[in-house]
């Protein structure tokens, strides 16, 4: 008796191989739902082999490093340096030599769930991660450029493992470790991808957890940046300590009130 539709179903989800001989019965049944499962097993397989190029693809600048030498490759982004309120966040993320996250990639292109997904995949993938919160109070002192290499510092200093080679985004640090700096290198490079979901979830949190605070801001919806709703919000309720005093709309209001 052949097996039912759903049955097939379950038992496709465990085949990961072309050649597998009960894909090929399923190919040869020619009931409907059984064709359609084919079709969409074979979607799927294209699709994870897309992954798994892309994701290979992305390892080019730490296999490189590796093959040079280097041991403990650490990627490092940040999140923050648009918005008028709130830290800039900075990750140093350290991954497993097997570590394997097909579909990583930039934190900008992802959704929100997939965003949380990636997090705790990248937690579990990796030897180390450090964070890097520099407050707005620094940033109005220094400005956000130099804020931004204060918390990749800080990121790296915050590692359990002392980084033998770093990987930047279109950033250089005066520290005294062998680094490269790629430009979009958050949609290049496993390990930068990886740094800017950790930063980027990590921020976008605290931005959520200032909001139960300040909940007339609507940090929870625009993470700080400065969106219609911010900018209304800041002409009715005035500027908090979280605001960056030196950015233009903010700075604008200091002057009037």
């Amino acid at each position: 008796m052949p097996l039912t539709t759903k049955e097939v179903q379950k038992k496709l989800v465990e085949i990961t191989d072309m050649q597998d001989p009960f894909l090929k019965e399923c190919q040869a049944d020619t009931r409907k739902g059984v064709q359609q499962l084919v079709e969409r097993w074979f979607k799927n397989y294209e699709h994870e082999k897309l992954l798994q190029k892309q994701y290979y693809e992305m390892l080019s600048y730490e296999r490189a490093a590796k093959q040079e030498g280097f041991e403990f490759i650490a990627g490092i982004d940040e999140v923050g340096r648009g918005p008028l309120a709130g830290p800039v966040v900075a990750a140093a993320v350290i991954l497993k030599e097997d570590c394997y996250i097909p579909g990583l990639t930039d934190s900008k292109k992802l959704s929100e769930s997939m965003r949380n997904h990636y997090y705790d995949l990248i937690k579990e993938n990796a030897e180390a991660i450090g964070i890097g919160v520099i407050s707005p109070d620094i940033i109005d002192k220094v400005n956000i450029y130099e804020a931004t290499k204060l918390a990749m510092k800080k990121a790296i200093d915050e590692l359990a493992i002392q980084p033998t080679y770093l990987l930047l985004d279109a950033m250089k640090l005066d520290l005294p470790i062998q680094q490269e700096s790629i430009i979009k290198g958050d949609s290049k490079s496993v390990s930068i991808a990886a740094s800017s979901v950790i930063a980027k979830v990590t921020r976008d949190k605290m931005m959520v957890d200032l909001s139960s605070k300040y909940p007339q801001y609507g940090f929870e919806q625009h993470m700080g940046y400065g969106t219609k709703f911010h900018l209304d919000a800041l002409k009715e309720f005035g500027v908090t300590e979280h605001h960056r005093r030196s950015f233009a709309p903010v700075k604008e209001l200091c002057n009037v009130l």
